[in-house]
């Protein structure tokens, strides 16, 4: 099984399109199981096309350059947070290319006000793997620093709806760097998450933010804030760091992270 996350930074990226393209040949050479997007956007006034998806959605135009190209086995769900920029509809996506038996779209934070950027929702997704239930779920969380949202009380929220007699695996932008102590990294993995960085067989850096970004305006530091968890141990192949300019070309302001096992 091949899981890929990435943050990606949808519109507000330069030469999005040529960036969607490097990224739907790139799962076309992983025919990844599982792929979780955060900041999917779409513009608010953009002609709805199906339910609540947007013409501009930056999941279904991948889905479309998957096909363009040969990959038409792949699905989404997605569901907006809030509105970014003033203009966008900012949310999350899973992709998958197997049958999804469940979805889920949930807060995670106090503030339900969509017009609010603070407002979090999660989306998740069940399948099932040789006979096994494993849900995924993508996850944009705050910042562990927020006085108006507070950190563990979304991941409090969040861990709410993970079965716990199941394997799941929670993929996302976290926002609270690996390489701190006693924030957010520390409260996830001391909630009974497990790191697969810190299981893989093989692994690079981990890198995944390199000085400034949206969200981390005085950031000078290398950060791992990308990050694949799982609810139960288990033993990745590799983790490695995607889209870092070394590993495919960056297209986003965060690097993805892709796993197998």
């Amino acid at each position: 099984m091949k899981l890929l996350t990435l943050n990606c930074h949808s519109w507000q990226e330069d030469q999005q399109l040529e960036k969607i393209k490097i990224l739907a040949e790139t799962i076309k050479e992983n025919c990844y199981d599982v792929i979780a997007l955060q900041e999917v956007s779409q513009h608010f006034k953009a002609p709805l096309i199906d339910g609540h998806i947007r013409e501009d959605n930056y999941a279904l135009l991948l889905i479309e350059e998957l096909r363009k190209i040969g990959v038409d086995d792949y699905v989404f769900i997605w569901d907006f947070s809030h509105i970014g920029y003033d203009i966008y509809e900012e949310g999350l996506a899973i992709m998958t290319r197997h049958e999804i038996k469940e979805d889920h779209s949930f807060f995670i934070t106090n503030n339900r006000d969509r017009k609010n950027w603070k407002t979090r929702k999660i989306v998740g997704i069940k399948l099932v793997l040789q006979d096994r239930p494993i849900s995924f779920y993508s996850c944009h969380l705050g910042w562990w620093h927020d006085e108006e949202e507070c950190y563990k009380f979304q991941v409090e929220s969040l861990l709410a709806k993970v079965p716990k007699d199941e394997s799941a695996f929670l993929m996302g932008d976290f926002n609270s760097s690996a390489y701190v102590r006693n924030e957010g990294y520390d409260f996830l993995t001391g909630n009974g998450l497990y790191d697969t960085y810190e299981l893989a067989s093989r692994k690079d850096s981990g890198v995944t933010v390199k000085g400034k970004i949206a969200g981390w305006d005085n950031n000078k530091h290398d950060m791992r804030i990308d990050l694949i968890l799982s609810a139960q141990p288990v033993q990745p192949k590799y983790s490695r760091v995607i889209f870092n300019g070394t590993h495919k070309p960056i297209i986003s302001d965060h690097y993805g992270v892709e796993i197998e096992m």
